[in-house]
């Protein structure tokens, strides 16, 4: 049974890297959101071709949505001949952008050199076709499987997945009452197995000063001096204690087994997107993003409290220093347990695939593992999917098409386990 599927696969293997270029074409960045309808429909058509039963769904009034761009969602499902167990993959459409730096066109989907190159090739196009390749390799084999197969492709992980994956589990489309396994085909490389992924925490801290003409700065008290001292606290102080901060998850890569801080963005003084020069004035506002990722041994309260003890101190010490400190959303690490039997499925079809045992890995970034554990109370979920994680968001973004075919060939034997219950 697993050569005749194993053959399947390779005899889609061109259609598996044409269904990829047809994805990635529709240039679904986020934000703000561009086109998830004419790939969600692209989507939808491939598997309603198969038996899916489809639906397009829009997430109305999520963060984001609106007339103009819309947060649509594809959910399609494929009941067996019988009752048994119901496997779910889930990807997400949408991209970010594409940045500078680029030597190909990074929505032309170019083969060359064994890969397709364009933004959302690694992450995660390639993965979504990866896993509709596999489904239907197995459905070619085995017309008659029991359970049910489901297929999502939704809005918004990059920007936190509340128009996506949040939502379906909100509406109880995606919960553990609805599915028993769910793989999402994130790009962690084609022989590994991520069971979860460090915490996150967004939060701005705007400064205040007092505006007054630029030439008399001293009438005036610059925000963005203010927000200078804070930067330079989180230099001298945050950030070397981040550096001792390390964890017992197998993150990948090495690099983000301590706790980290990004800032994410910096805006003071007069709003931008005007023509000429800007008035002269004395910033009275500054406002700062942070990315906090951290592990699973720090409760979220401590991460909270060293940027508030910080900035309470900076208040204490520093003349005129006022802050407001404002969270915009978190999430606490997931972690499916090595033995469940998603991981066992996907495990024992690698070593069967690839000849080798996987690594287990956590991925150093949430993706939307973090709704399905958190809404929709399914634990029973992990990510797999083809594509090299570090060329994520970068220029010349790729997908090798050798881990393409490999990769659709493990999640077409995982689902054959999972559902015919063959799993080790």
């Amino acid at each position: 049974m697993i050569d005749r599927l194993l053959q399947q696969v390779e005899a889609r293997r061109d259609d598996l890297v044409e269904f990829t270029r047809e994805l990635v074409r529709i240039p679904t960045v986020n934000p703000p959101g561009d086109n998830y309808r004419d790939c969600a429909e692209l989507l939808g058509r491939r598997l309603a071709a198969h038996g899916f039963e489809v639906r397009l769904l829009r997430a109305l009034g999520t963060p984001g949505d609106s007339d103009r761009y819309p947060r649509y969602n594809l959910i399609a499902r494929r009941t067996g001949t019988r009752s048994g167990p119901r496997i779910h993959f889930n990807g997400h459409i949408d991209v970010v952008e594409p940045g500078l730096g680029w030597t190909v066109d990074p929505f032309a989907a170019t083969v060359a050199d064994g890969r397709v190159y364009g933004r959302g090739t690694c992450d995660m196009k390639g993965g979504i076709a990866a896993a509709v390749i596999a489904v239907e390799a197995l459905l070619a084999c085995c017309p008659d499987l029991p359970g049910s197969i489901e297929i999502s492709g939704t809005a918004d992980e990059e920007s936190g997945g509340y128009g996506g994956v949040a939502w379906l589990c909100e509406q109880g489309l995606l919960t553990r009452d609805t599915a028993d396994h769910v793989i999402i085909p994130e790009p962690l490389n084609k022989d590994r197995v991520c069971l979860g992924h460090r915490g996150v925490w967004w939060a701005e801290i705007e400064t205040f000063g007092r505006i007054a003409h630029g030439s008399m700065p001293f009438l005036g008290d610059s925000a963005i001096r203010h927000m200078g001292a804070v930067l330079d606290a989180f230099e001298g102080e945050l950030f070397p204690l981040l550096a001792t901060k390390r964890t017992g998850m197998p993150v990948v890569p090495e690099g983000a087994r301590q706790s980290t801080l990004n800032i994410n963005s910096v805006h003071g003084g007069q709003s931008e997107g005007h023509d000429g020069l800007p008035s002269p004035l004395v910033a009275d506002s500054c406002r700062l993003i942070i990315d906090r990722r951290f592990l699973i041994e720090e409760p979220i309260a401590e991460v909270k409290s060293e940027v508030t003890r910080l900035l309470e101190r900076l208040a204490a010490t520093r003349a005129g220093f006022r802050f407001a400190l404002r969270d915009l959303f978190e999430v606490l690490p997931t972690l499916t347990d090595r033995n469940a039997p998603v991981v066992r499925g996907v495990a024992q079809a690698i070593q069967q695939v690839l000849g080798r045992e996987p690594d287990y890995v956590v991925s150093p970034g949430t993706y939307d593992q973090k709704h399905v554990d958190r809404i929709g109370r399914l634990h029973n979920c992990i990510a797999y999917g083809p594509g090299i994680l570090d060329l994520a968001h970068r220029p010349d973004e790729y997908v090798d098409i050798q881990d393409l075919e490999d990769a659709a060939k493990v999640m077409a034997v995982a689902t054959w386990h999972l559902l015919t219950g063959s799993a080790a």
